[in-house]
């Protein structure tokens, strides 16, 4: 399990786009816990306007920086020295420097002087100066692409699924309306069933809450991301991950009491109980990983 640590996450809004901030979060939560999230830019330009859109949604503290001369770059220095107060200050253990700029590189080899855990993350055209300097390295760029197609791929199943339900569901409706015919039968709506909610998206109902299909995929990465030689990851550890990256993450908005039968119910994963003592260990596994190459 990824240690508690506490990282400092300082965004260059001068070449990282706005897109990519929640793989940023996501990828910290795996280290630790983001303690400080703050973001360098002049908000003054045009440019950075989409970063407006996600800094209330993600509670990221923007920090103005005008450029007081051309070809100078006003937003590194104020960067660099919010970074050595953070330090000073002994409050974090680590930092995420997020920028393509191998002008942090000085930055980040004195901040793993000082102890601290450096954990870098840009495009694939950050120079390797800077990439080196760092514990960890994250591609945003990559793993962008590796979601786009993992929720392509999932689109694709879920289409499959609907059709085979839909179908099933054509099958129950009509012998349903065959008993009312003969019987006049009242079916029961389940409990808490709305019907003026029939038909609406589940974005229009709860469109706070994080959906089981975030979720799941959620849950999927974090095993693959933190398995060992043998795959299980314990499932305590996802929980802690999961409410990591999502605040309102609770197994009672889906109808669970528990993690444990909540993960169960996903037919996606595998899992196995081993007794420690007087206390049973819970572990997850992607089933589909046994027939990986």
């Amino acid at each position: 399990m990824a240690s508690e640590h506490r990282f400092a996450v300082l965004i260059d809004a001068d070449n990282i786009s706005d897109k990519y901030i929640k793989f940023i979060l996501d990828e910290i939560s795996y280290e630790g816990v983001a303690t400080y999230k703050r973001i360098y830019g002049d908000w003054t330009k045009p440019a950075l306007a989409p970063w407006k859109r996600v800094l209330l949604e993600y509670s990221i503290a923007p920090i103005q920086q005008y450029g007081y001369t051309t070809g100078k770059n006003a937003t590194d220095a104020a960067m660099i020295i919010d970074a050595m107060d953070i330090l000073y200050s002994g409050n974090v253990d680590g930092f995420c420097l997020v920028t393509s700029d191998s002008d942090f590189t000085r930055l980040a080899a004195r901040l793993r002087e000082s102890g601290m855990d450096v954990v870098g993350m840009g495009e694939r055209k950050t120079p390797k100066p800077f990439i080196v300097a760092c514990n960890k390295f994250k591609y945003l760029d990559i793993l962008a692409a590796q979601d786009a197609e993992n929720k392509q791929t999932t689109a694709k199943q879920t289409e499959t699924k609907i059709k085979k339900e839909d179908i099933k569901e054509r099958i129950i409706k009509s012998k349903a309306e065959e008993v009312k015919k003969k019987d006049k039968l009242v079916i029961a709506l389940p409990e808490g069933f709305d019907e003026t909610e029939e038909g609406k998206d589940e974005s229009e109902i709860k469109p706070e809450m994080t959906t089981l299909e975030t979720i799941e995929q959620a849950v999927l990465m974090i095993i693959r991301e933190n398995s060992g030689e043998d795959d299980w990851v314990f499932i305590g550890d996802i929980g802690n991950m999961l409410l990591k990256r999502y605040p309102d993450f609770d197994v009672r908005n889906f109808g669970y009491q528990k993690l444990t039968p909540f993960i169960r119910s996903m037919p996606q994963f595998e899992i196995r109980t081993e007794k420690h003592g007087s206390s049973m260990l819970v572990y997850v596994k992607e089933k589909e990983t046994k027939n990986k190459a």
